[in-house]
């Protein structure tokens, strides 16, 4: 493929694009039906989204209109949200703008950009490495280089072997991502974040992006990035309308063409939407979609042949299985032209979207060991997960207050009863439950007796997709806790604890 290469009037209004202040208007609502979609259609799409665990935000925009939205308790519009993965492509989106501003080209060595950080004595797999591989995953890595925070660098990255040929090896590597907003800060001086704010993040009317960083402060670029669910929905119909938002033109028609593309194969199985080729940072999917995606179920697809975006946030481990839904479910409701109203559907519909919840613990808001455990303080001996005492109190009819200790910091979180409770303290027993996540800050907490003996409380930090689940099971001065995570890097295991009174 030949190098982007952007005129000089597509570069002014790049540079237009820029200026501070830019309408932060949320995207036109319609009616489904207006826009070619049966609501009975779209209301078989979330139940059956609904039937799945865990899902957090749906968002459905046709001909640039939202036609379907919705959050399962607690989470929220107003919420940001982790990205993971899904921040991959909105760091390739600085590169092309940087691209465009002539600050860098995508056939450019990476070599050239960090002469201090490398090798003594470079091979020459790792010499021919251009921003290309890294925007394609194919920079030659047989193992992915480390990507924690506290390790992440640009040292690091080209030291580790580069055993391939650049560009004739596919191999997902959120490092080379990394490497992607590193470059973007040596060229710019500014972090991705900073660079995106005037010229994408602005214009499109997203105000609270925030993007963790490297213990070097630069953005982490394959993950860490947190957003609304609208304004994902933007950034996909932004890719959908070729660069243009509002007539402005915000990034360069050839760059969307060329990151939305095949640029890589990355398998051959026609059932798997990881197999159908990788652009800049975005997979193709099938039905001539293509999307960005994020670890347990962050997607953006962008069907260009429906005129269509469908965003969806959630904590699931079967990833396909969602986007089965999609295909299956969703996929056959857009018709060509506008249907006859229908306000009976949309209405059924809506009120449908306002009732999801994430599941709520099944149980008695009592029971026959509730009397004997109140406000009783339980201790643990030490155990890898630091917990050194809860102890549960009732609230009343509205529910209970759960206290805990681990490592020498308390936190009281109160729990509703057929309803989420909002406060703040860590997700479950171990705080850390996510690569580089802040999960466990924001919290709401539900709970309920699921047998006689048995409290189970469910924790959510809804600004990612982890949810806990502990259940206490008493039995005279003792207590049994189990503890799990819905989703997890490495699996979810059930953590498992016996604490007694004091």
């Amino acid at each position: 493929m030949k190098p982007i290469l952007l005129p000089t009037l597509l570069v002014a209004l790049l540079t237009l694009s820029s200026i501070r202040g830019a309408d932060s208007q949320a995207l036109p609502r319609s009616a489904p039906e207006t826009q070619g979609v049966s609501s009975t259609r779209l209301l078989a799409f979330i139940n059956a989204l609904d039937a799945v665990d865990t899902l957090n935000s749906v968002m459905v925009v046709r001909h640039g209109r939202v036609i379907a939205e919705g959050w399962w308790a607690p989470y929220g519009p107003q919420v940001p949200h982790e990205m993971y993965s899904l921040s991959k492509s909105f760091t390739a989106t600085a590169v092309g703008i940087a691209a465009a501003e002539g600050k860098l080209s995508v056939d450019d060595e990476v070599l050239r950009f960090f002469p201090d950080d490398a090798p003594e004595k470079p091979d020459n797999n790792l010499k021919a490495m251009r921003i290309r591989d890294l925007l394609c995953m194919s920079t030659g890595h047989q193992e992915e280089p480390p990507i924690q925070p506290n390790a992440i660098s640009a040292r690091s990255f080209l030291a580790h072997p580069v055993p391939h040929k650049p560009g004739t090896h596919f191999r997902y590597n959120t490092a080379a991502t990394f490497m992607q907003s590193a470059v973007v800060q040596k060229v710019t001086g500014e972090t991705v974040l900073e660079y995106l704010r005037p010229r994408l993040f602005e214009p499109l009317g997203i105000e609270t992006p925030t993007w963790r960083t490297n213990f070097q402060g630069i953005s982490l670029g394959g993950y860490g990035l947190n957003l609304r669910t609208e304004d994902i929905a933007k950034f996909g119909q932004l890719y959908l309308q070729k660069g243009l938002w509002n007539g402005r033109r915000v990034l360069a028609a050839e760059w969307v063409e060329a990151a939305t593309s095949k640029q890589t194969s990355n398998g051959s199985n026609p059932g798997s939407d990881w197999d159908q080729g990788y652009g800049f940072q975005f997979w193709r999917c099938r039905h001539g979609a293509y999307r960005g995606d994020g670890a347990f179920g962050q997607y953006c697809v962008v069907m260009p042949d429906q005129d269509a975006v469908v965003v969806i946030t959630s904590g699931v481990k079967d990833m396909q299985g969602v986007l089965n839904l999609v295909w299956d479910s969703l996929l056959p409701a857009f018709e060509s032209a506008a249907l006859p109203e229908n306000p009976a559907g949309v209405a059924q519909l809506r009120e449908r979207l306002s009732q999801l919840s994430v599941r709520l613990p099944t149980g008695a808001d009592t029971s026959p060991m509730s009397a004997r455990v109140d406000g009783k303080t339980y201790s643990f001996p030490a155990n890898d997960a630091r917990l050194e005492s809860l102890s549960i109190a009732r609230l009343g009819p509205e529910g209970w207050v759960l206290t805990r200790t681990v490592s020498g910091v308390t936190d009281r979180l109160r729990c509703g009863y057929r309803r989420w409770m909002e406060g703040h303290g860590f997700l479950g027993v171990v705080p850390a439950v996510g690569l580089g996540s802040a999960a466990g800050d924001s919290l709401a907490a539900t709970a309920a007796w699921t047998s006689d003996d048995t409290w189970t409380v469910r924790l959510c930090a809804y600004e990612t997709p982890f949810y806990t689940t502990l259940r206490l099971r008493f039995e005279g001065d003792a207590v049994v806790l189990e503890s799990q995570a819905n989703v997890g890097f490495s699996g979810t295991p059930v953590q498992k604890l016996e604490g007694r009174a004091r």
